[in-house]
């Protein structure tokens, strides 16, 4: 009676139907229930990303555009300016065109085909990215050289809306690699 024999994990599985089954269907279940929790939560991120880059663009633009303090202290007396106000408000309307459509399908109304949905959200993020980019990039050199003369509110609201254009940017730029990665994990059959 001391020496009892050790449990076979193996053997265990056959002795009643009814364990075995149990077993490989709570395996199945909980990998099912994964896969929901991170297709969840990459809907959320992507949504929350793309709030977050739709309230940015909207600081951006708003901040830039009453930049005027008179004199050469205006922002449309500039090119590089003009272009970030005019990609701000494109990035603040894409956004809230996503974010209407994310609530629609929310709500279970009707949506682009799955494909056709995700290509759209990767292009437009792709596209929307590199624009705010764009933008800040060619409205930097020319704050730098401002602030080298004198550092004025004006010269300040064009680098608090340069800030904001980048994060924005960050925002778009991850939402993008989201978008690409749920468009890589779909089957095309």
């Amino acid at each position: 009676m001391a020496d009892a024999p050790a449990a076979d994990p193996e053997k265990a599985g056959t002795h009643g139907s009814a364990g075995g089954d149990d077993a490989s269907g709570g395996g199945a279940v909980a990998a099912v229930v994964g896969r929901w929790r991170r297709q969840d939560l990459l809907e959320k991120s992507g949504s929350a990303l793309r709030a977050a880059a739709w309230a940015l663009s909207l600081l951006s633009f708003l901040v830039m555009a009453a930049n005027e303090h008179g004199d050469w202290k205006q922002f449309d007396h500039y090119e590089e300016y003009r272009y970030i106000v005019a990609v701000g408000l494109l990035a603040f309307i894409y956004t809230t065109l996503q974010l209407v459509r994310h609530g629609v399908r929310l709500t279970g109304g009707q949506d682009l085909q799955s494909k056709a949905g995700l290509l759209v959200d990767f292009a437009g993020d792709q596209m929307m990215a590199y624009l705010v980019m764009s933008a800040l990039s060619a409205a930097i050199p020319i704050t730098n050289r401002f602030r080298e003369g004198t550092d004025s509110e004006f010269t300040d609201s064009s680098a608090a809306s340069i800030s904001m254009a980048f994060f924005a940017f960050i925002c778009l730029a991850l939402s993008a690699l989201i978008s690409g990665f749920k468009l890589s994990k779909q089957t095309y059959i």
